[in-house]
């Protein structure tokens, strides 16, 4: 699967979902983040299971605000609607693999434990 251009109006549904969902803030200007790109596109086709979406910080500044983007490429990976990594920089390629196997070996319900006992809605 291909990466998916996130939006307003569509980032609710697609990111609240259960699953995995990577995010990658961006915008055309951003040096690192046109290398960053190919990387992140060849990772989505490794994993047809997860969900690559991609945020235009120009375009969808309420997005970028929304999460306290400040600098780009900055990376989010979202599993079962819980925010459970973000990190600016563009990442190579083993890294970006890295996160994804860390994510999917993610224990869901001891992240949201966690979260509740720091006071943090799921």
């Amino acid at each position: 699967m291909a990466t998916v251009e996130l939006t307003t109006a569509n980032f609710d549904e697609v990111t609240e979902r259960d699953g995995i969902v990577l995010l990658d803030f961006w915008a055309d200007w951003c040096g690192p983040c046109k290398r960053f790109a190919p990387v992140y596109e060849r990772s989505s086709e490794k994993h047809p299971d997860i969900v690559f979406g991609k945020v235009d910080t120009e375009a969808q500044q309420e997005l970028g605000a929304k999460f306290n983007i400040s600098s780009i490429p900055t990376v989010m990976a979202i599993r079962d609607g819980v925010i459970v990594y973000a990190q600016p920089g563009a990442l190579p390629e083993s890294a970006l693999e890295n996160l994804i196997e860390q994510v999917e070996q993610l224990d869901m319900e001891d992240v949201r434990k966690k979260l509740a006992e720091h006071g943090h809605k799921h």
